[in-house]
């Protein structure tokens, strides 16, 4: 009988606790059939985890100290016993309601304090592994972004993918100027869609070499203009139009290529 007041206190305890954290909810999804339940071999580590062990603990301070409140709330009584054969059943029966309502309230305190702690810690814990959680996001970044040499791997893959993209545009140009051999750009010119010609491709050395090939495979014509071909790479950008001043000689380059291949501009 004095066993019920315990666990009357921990029923109220466990469900007060959880309103208190989570709110009032109901869901049927923990009942749903899950195949993951019945891996051993998950459990056994789920069961054997840091975690587990800590609230095994924690569970098993929490009963001994529930244990010892409820051992000291009946050994306080246990002295009035021995004067309940003098006591009419009525008597006696409050006197028993009185203790389990006595052991009732203290399991409960007890519970309730019990709670207040366990919820500070597992702040506290969750505190933590945030802290853990951004420090190894900075190692990490230490370890990759810091890292010169990670910085220029990354930097020259970035290059080489927008060197890509700028060849696959040179087959769409109208014409390749070169300087002859150190500097070639491509410019295209669809009257339809741009206000101007604009610059798809740019390059020097190699690069340039490179245009001048991917020209020839597509049979676009590469003309020389040393003073021309200067005055674009140094004042436009790959996918920007010629400037205002630019505009007369790349006028006069675009109509010798028209008239070359017999075109009008698209």
């Amino acid at each position: 009988l004095m066993v019920l007041p315990v666990m009357g206190a921990v029923l109220i305890s466990a469900l007060a606790i959880n309103f208190y954290q989570v709110g009032l909810h109901f869901s049927f999804k923990p009942l749903e059939p899950k195949l993951e339940r019945f891996n051993v071999f998950k459990g056994m580590k789920r069961f054997f985890s840091k975690k587990a062990f800590v609230e095994l603990i924690k569970s098993i301070v929490k009963l001994a100290i529930i244990g010892w409140v409820a051992y000291r709330v009946i050994d306080s009584e246990i002295g009035h016993l021995l004067h309940l054969h003098d006591l009419e059943c009525a008597a006696i029966t409050v006197f028993i309601l009185k203790g389990i309502f006595k052991l009732f309230l203290w399991v409960l305190l007890v519970m309730a304090v019990l709670a207040v702690l366990d919820h500070a810690f597992q702040k506290w814990q969750f505190e933590e592994q945030l802290k853990m959680t951004k420090q190894e996001i900075k190692e990490e970044y230490k370890q990759t972004e810091g890292d010169p040499q990670v910085k220029a791997r990354i930097k020259s893959i970035q290059i080489q993918a927008a060197r890509r993209r700028m060849m696959q545009q040179v087959p769409q140009a109208d014409v390749v100027v070169t300087n002859p051999t150190h500097l070639a750009l491509a410019i295209r010119y669809a009257a339809e869609k741009m206000t101007a010609p604009q610059v798809v491709a740019k390059g020097a050395g190699r690069v340039a070499e490179r245009i001048r090939t991917v020209a020839a495979e597509h049979s676009i014509p590469v003309v020389e203009n040393k003073e021309l071909a200067r005055n674009l790479y140094k004042l436009v950008k790959i996918g920007e139009e010629i400037p205002v001043q630019l505009y007369q000689a790349v006028a006069e380059l675009l109509a010798y290529v028209y008239k070359l291949r017999g075109k009008i501009p698209r």
